[in-house]
């Protein structure tokens, strides 16, 4: 199988504009920001979604969750800013490869989601 467009970020194959990276984690800004803010954090190991991962992952979800302060404060959204994690088709997952959207900036992001 080859290597999906995340894991090559991650391995650094693909240039990107990283803001924070560690043994397990990467975090850069987003190719196509819909936000001020908009970076996306993946794990360095190929993890499909968030309908995949296991119990053992939970260490490695909490080290993504709790750098996402820091690095939407460092990145211009101190005010808050919102985590989004698209899952499988339904959740309109783009790349198959696990990872949290931050996104924020100076306003206001808006609605959660378009009621019905």
């Amino acid at each position: 199988m080859d290597r999906c467009l995340f894991c090559r970020i991650a391995a650094g194959e693909i240039p990107s504009r990283k803001v924070h990276e560690d043994d397990e984690i990467v975090a850069f800004h987003d190719i196509n920001p819909a936000r001020p803010v908009h970076l996306l954090v993946i794990p360095k190991r190929h993890i499909t979604s968030l309908a995949t991962v296991s119990d053992a992952d939970v260490p490695l979800l909490g080290r993504m969750l709790a750098i996402a302060n820091r690095l939407a404060t460092e990145q211009g959204s101190p005010d808050g800013f919102r985590v989004i994690i698209n899952t499988g088709r339904v959740g309109h997952q783009e790349v198959q490869h696990l990872h949290i959207h931050i996104v924020g900036g100076p306003d206001p992001v808006g609605p959660m989601l378009k009621r019905v």
